[in-house]
């Protein structure tokens, strides 16, 4: 049990700070569904999924390789000048390409008024990219109090800026129509102004890691190089694909959403994003593990009990994340109002499925350590593209003709589909003795529960009553995982000497 002891605490300090600073962002939703239109939150939406595309090409799987090579003793002192000086190299090579190629891309993803919306974004993962290897540097040596400081505080710039340019600005020109601001700002620029506040939060973290980047010396192994590169470049494809299932559903609703105007999928987009963001307990919790736990499973894959202990992290998360389900699920009438904009409720039904999807993606992130420690991440890749495959047909066939609810689809068949292959070619090359059959269980006993106060509120509009029946049902589920799995929660730190 001391390994899960171990991840916890690295969850706690690294994952803990990232749900803070991605909560933080979160928190701007309600924000932003009140100031934007849902035809404008739709356009930012479309901005922000193609980010990501970028960041997977920026990076090509430096900061997995970087963990993966550090513990070789040969490349011990060359890794961190290596990753540094390539990735230095490239950011300012992709970055120019992509300004010089801002107006194509603009057209592509249906903003083609906004072509500088792409500079910007390329800008920001400029930025983000060269902030990668000083991020990585800092959960290798263990140092979560500046981790956590740089991300929070990265955070609450774009938090402040944002409500400072789409806010305060217009109130202070209103007040005093001879400002200064007046000289720059346009207040029907909203979408711009929030990438721009973004802009200034990339900025802020590589200043407050300033130290740590300017700490390499121009010093590379072209040897380690080419090994590092033959270990990313499937995890190039891995992340590529990974991107295009989290994220391109969006651009393919503004391409094919059963709308008759532009405007009018751009609000179809709005929809669709402002209610994913509903799964956030999931998400957060998810990008929480995976920080404390990449640097863990290379750690522990030497160790004689490696794939116990990977069993027992496995049965911890899923439990954690159906309890995490039934959390969101059972009280969507008090998380809606997350979202500031009543027109968008309408797309609350996609909520249930998404919180699925989301439950196999966190499962698919854990049983993924097997091709990565057996160095057999071209498996990796095929799982990934697999799943591309499936959310590329189903959004394609369907967006047409079922809008955002195609996405949803698209997105628990995709991430439910690389869960499974996952599991069963991960037995065959690297044996894990997950509790398969226990852990399904679980998952099936949540969905019913679901359904259950789903009956209950069909018969009883009162918002009592489903509050009520939902923390029943909680309560119920909690209590029999833990009269289940009452012997594994007493050896467990903390919490362990209250369970009896």
């Amino acid at each position: 049990m001391s390994g899960i002891k171990k991840l916890a605490g690295q969850t706690l300090w690294y994952g803990g700070s990232t749900i803070i600073s991605r909560l933080l962002n979160y928190l701007l939703t309600p924000y932003l569904t009140k100031v934007l239109t849902g035809a404008e939150y739709g356009e930012y939406s479309l901005v922000y999924s193609v980010l990501p595309f970028l960041m997977v090409i920026f990076t090509y799987g430096m900061e997995t390789a970087y963990f993966r090579f550090i513990h070789r003793e040969e490349y011990k002192d060359t890794i961190h000048n290596t990753a540094s000086v390539s990735l230095i190299c490239s950011t300012f090579v992709l970055t120019a390409l992509i300004v010089l190629g801002s107006h194509p891309i603009a057209q592509l993803i249906s903003i083609k008024e906004h072509p500088e919306y792409i500079t910007l974004g390329a800008i920001i993962i400029g930025f983000d990219t060269l902030a990668v290897v000083p991020l990585a540097k800092l959960r290798q040596e263990g140092r979560p109090v500046k981790f956590a400081m740089v991300r929070i505080s990265s955070i609450l710039v774009n938090i402040g800026v944002t409500i400072f340019l789409i806010s305060a600005c217009p109130a202070i020109i209103k007040n005093n129509p001879n400002s200064i601001l007046r000289l720059f700002y346009n207040k029907d620029y909203g979408v711009g102004y929030l990438i721009i506040a973004n802009l200034v939060a990339s900025i802020t973290t590589l200043i407050l890691l300033w130290k740590e980047f300017t700490a390499f010396k121009w010093v590379f192994d072209n040897v380690l190089w080419k090994e590092m590169i033959v270990y990313t470049l499937p995890l190039l494809i891995v992340g590529f694909g990974g991107v295009i299932n989290e994220t391109f559903d969006r651009i393919m609703l503004g391409w094919w959403a059963p709308a008759a105007t532009e405007t009018a999928k751009h609000a179809e987009v709005g929809i669709y994003s402002a209610n994913y963001k509903l799964s956030i307990l999931i998400t957060l919790f998810i990008q929480a593990f995976r920080m404390g736990a990449e640097p863990f499973f290379f750690k522990q894959a030497s160790g004689e009990n490696a794939q116990r202990i990977y069993a027992r992290v496995m049965k911890f998360f899923v439990i954690t994340v159906c309890v995490m389900f039934l959390v969101v699920a059972l009280f969507l009438d008090i998380w809606k109002e997350f979202i500031r904009n009543p027109k968008m409720y309408v797309g609350l039904k996609v909520v249930p499925i998404l919180l699925l999807a989301n439950m196999f993606l966190g499962i698919y992130y854990n049983l993924s350590i097997w091709y990565k420690i057996t160095n057999k991440t071209m498996i990796g890749a095929w799982i990934t593209v697999a799943g591309a495959v499936i959310t590329l047909v189903v959004n394609y066939f369907f967006v047409p003709l079922f809008s955002y609810m195609a996405c949803a689809w698209a997105t628990f068949l995709c991430y439910g589909t690389m869960m499974v292959l996952s599991y069963v070619m991960g037995q065959k090359h690297y044996f894990v003795p997950y509790a398969w059959k226990k852990l399904l269980a679980y998952i099936v006993i949540v969905v019913l529960l679901f359904f259950v106060h789903s009956g209950i509120r069909s018969v009883s509009t009162s918002f009592l009553v489903s509050v009520v029946s939902g923390l029943l049902l909680l309560s119920a589920f909690v209590a029999f995982v833990l009269k289940v799995e009452k012997k594994e929660f007493q050896k467990l730190p903390v919490v362990g000497k209250y369970i009896r």
